[in-house]
C-alpha cells in the first residue's frame, strides 16, 4: 500500500554572500544567509517498502519541458540516497509541478531534492537530519531544504547551517529572472578570491544584517548590508542580469543577485510597494515574482506544507 505525501517546495534567495576560500578539492568556502520566499515547486509522492527498486518521476508545469525526468534528476538521486542510507528499497511515484525557473539563483533543484528528502523521512519516520551528510552530496545547497526554518545563516561549502529566528514586518520581496541561465562552475572559474582584509569587513556585515533580521529592524537598515561576491564574476559578462540590476536602481531600488544568478531581487516595505516596483521592472523577456519571505511548516496531518502565514507567492508577469 503506497503511503501519500505532498508539500511545497520553496525556493531561496541568498541576502548575503562572501566567498571566504577555496579547499584543496576544488570547492569554495562560503559565508552567506540564506532566506527562503513564496516561489515553490509542488511534489507529490507515494512510497512503500519494496523488494527491490521501483521509481517513477512525472514533471509537469511551465517548466517542465526544460527539466527531464531521468536518472540524473536530483529528485530521483535524492530517492536514492534515501534508500541507500536507510537500506529500504522503495516503490515510489513521484509527481513534481516545475514552477521555479532553473540556473536562476533559486535553488530550485536543491530544494526538490530536499524537500522529497524530507517527505519520505516523514513516511518512513526518520529524522531528516540525520541525513546532512547524504545532502551535501547531492549539492552544496540541498541540506537547506531538510530544514523548515525561513532564514539559515551557512558555512563551510553551504552545509554548516545554522537558523536564524527572524523578527516580525518582514519586506516583501520582487523577484527578476531575466530568462537568462548562468551555470555556477564558470561563475566561480571567473572569480577572484577576496583578500582576507576585504574578508573580514564584509563578514561584519553579515554579522549586523543577521542581528536586523532577528530583530526586525525595517528593510531600509537591511538594504546596505545586502552582498554578492559573486556579481563581480557575473555582471561584467551577462548582460541581462546587468541589465535588471541598472533598472532596479534606475527605481530607487537596492537590487542583488541571488546566488551564482542569473535572478536579482529588491526589497519592498509593503505590497503595494513591491506591486508598482514588479510593474515597473517588468519587461519583454523577463519573469518578475512578487512573494514574502516564509519558509515551509508542516501541517498538523503531515500532508502538506504551507506558507508561514498562510500566503500565496504572486507572479506578476
Amino acid at each position: 500500500m503506497l503511503k501519500e505525501i505532498s508539500l511545497l517546495a520553496p525556493a531561496k534567495i541568498n541576502l548575503f554572500l562572501e566567498v571566504t576560500g577555496k579547499r584543496p578539492d576544488g570547492y569554495h568556502e562560503l559565508a552567506t544567509l540564506f532566506a527562503k520566499v513564496s516561489l515553490f515547486d509542488r511534489i507529490t509522492l507515494q512510497a512503500a517498502p519494496a523488494d527491490k527498486e521501483d521509481l517513477h518521476l512525472e514533471i509537469t508545469g511551465p517548466l517542465a519541458p526544460n527539466l527531464p525526468a531521468d536518472d540524473n534528476n536530483l529528485v530521483l538521486r535524492a530517492v536514492r540516497a534515501f534508500q541507500t542510507h536507510f537500506n529500504l528499497p522503495l516503490k515510489a511515484r513521484i509527481h513534481l509541478e516545475k514552477h521555479i525557473p532553473m540556473g536562476a539563483g533559486l535553488g530550485g533543484g536543491s530544494s526538490d531534492a530536499g524537500t522529497v528528502l524530507r517527505m519520505l523521512c516523514k513516511l518512513f519516520d526518520k529524522n531528516p537530519l540525520e541525513l546532512l551528510p547524504c545532502a551535501a552530496k547531492l549539492g552544496a545547497d540541498v541540506p537547506l531544504f531538510l530544514y523548515p526554518d525561513t532564514f539559515l545563516k551557512a558555512e563551510g561549502i553551504g552545509e554548516k547551517l545554522t537558523p536564524i529566528p527572524a523578527g516580525k514586518n518582514l519586506p516583501w520581496v520582487v523577484l527578476v529572472y531575466p530568462d537568462t541561465a548562468v551555470p555556477t562552475k564558470g561563475v566561480f572559474a571567473r572569480l577572484t578570491l577576496p583578500s582576507p582584509a576585504d574578508t573580514l569587513t564584509t563578514l561584519s556585515n553579515l554579522g549586523r544584517l543577521i542581528q536586523y533580521v532577528t530583530v526586525g529592524q525595517p528593510s531600509q537598515n537591511w538594504q546596505p548590508l545586502l552582498f554578492n561576491r559573486l556579481e563581480e564574476a557575473v555582471l561584467p559578462y551577462v548582460c541581462s542580469v546587468r541589465d535588471v540590476k541598472q533598472d532596479f536602481s534606475a527605481l530607487g531600488s537596492i537590487p542583488l543577485m541571488s546566488g551564482s544568478g542569473s535572478t536579482v531581487f529588491a526589497l519592498a516595505t509593503d505590497r503595494k510597494h513591491a506591486e508598482d516596483l514588479a510593474g515597473n521592472i517588468k519587461k519583454k523577456g523577463r519573469k518578475v515574482f512578487v512573494v514574502q519571505f516564509g519558509g515551509t511548516k508542516d501541517e498538523d496531518n503531515g500532508n502538506s506544507d504551507s506558507l508561514d502565514g498562510g500566503r500565496a507567492p504572486q507572479s506578476v508577469c
